[in-house]
């Protein structure tokens, strides 16, 4: 299992971050967000796809203020009750600093061209709108994010590609909030939101609980090409 090691830009220490390869280099990077669940084996799978796409995809590891190395699933109660005790207990301020160093980090590795993306799912989602609205990362892809209705406020600094994968029957995001999320996307340069019909929370995890495998494909799809566009 090949990773890297990140150092914190507020001088706390250092967190790992899971890498996969494609087959030809140079190549974009994929600044890939975990859910509540850790770098689980989800996450890992997500990551193989983005090498197969021929972007080096890193993940990196955002509970270790917490807890290093979470890996745990959406099967049991037991794991849902301790990812939210992490969800909780987690500071996305602090994620944001920790994706910003990865991104730099990502930036200058050895294979990439210097280009970089983020792409984040449920958690994730929510902080790759935020780093949308916070970083200099060339694409941010935000599935099925949480909460986004309170982040339109600051939709104006959106000056990159912005993707949103958002869920029709999303058990952790109102459609109120969801509509809102659409009606103030809707006509910006820079987002392209997307409503995938019956969907829930998570229907892109693989091997998750709630999979839809047309919703998946659809959204990877899109991904994916917005991914070339912006990685090469």
């Amino acid at each position: 299992m090949a990773s890297i090691t990140i150092q914190a830009s507020d001088g706390s220490g250092s967190f790992s971050a899971f890498v996969a390869e494609p087959k030809a280099k140079p190549a974009g990077v994929v600044v890939l967000i975990q859910e509540i669940f850790g770098v689980n084996q989800a996450m890992r799978d997500t990551a193989a796809w983005v090498a197969d796409l021929g972007f080096i995809a890193v993940c990196p590891d955002l509970f270790w203020r917490l807890e290093p190395g979470i890996d745990i699933t959406d099967k049991s109660e037991a794991e849902w009750k301790k990812a939210f005790e992490l969800f909780n207990a987690f500071d996305q301020a602090k994620g944001i600093e920790d994706l910003k160093a990865t991104v730099a980090a990502a930036r200058t590795l050895s294979g990439a061209n210097g280009k970089v993306a983020t792409m984040g799912y449920c958690l994730g989602g929510r902080l790759a709108f935020m780093m949308a609205e916070q970083s200099d990362a060339d694409v941010n892809i935000s599935y099925y994010g949480v909460g986004l209705d309170g982040l339109l406020g600051d939709l104006g600094k959106v000056t990159r590609p912005l993707v949103v994968h958002v869920a029709d029957k999303d058990e952790f995001f109102p459609p109120e909030g969801r509509a809102k999320v659409v009606e103030a996307t809707k006509g910006h340069a820079q987002v392209a939101t997307y409503v995938y019909p019956n969907a829930n929370h998570a229907f892109a995890r693989v091997n998750g609980v709630h999979w839809d495998g047309r919703s998946a494909t659809i959204a990877n799809g899109r991904s994916a090409e917005a991914l070339v566009a912006a990685l090469g």
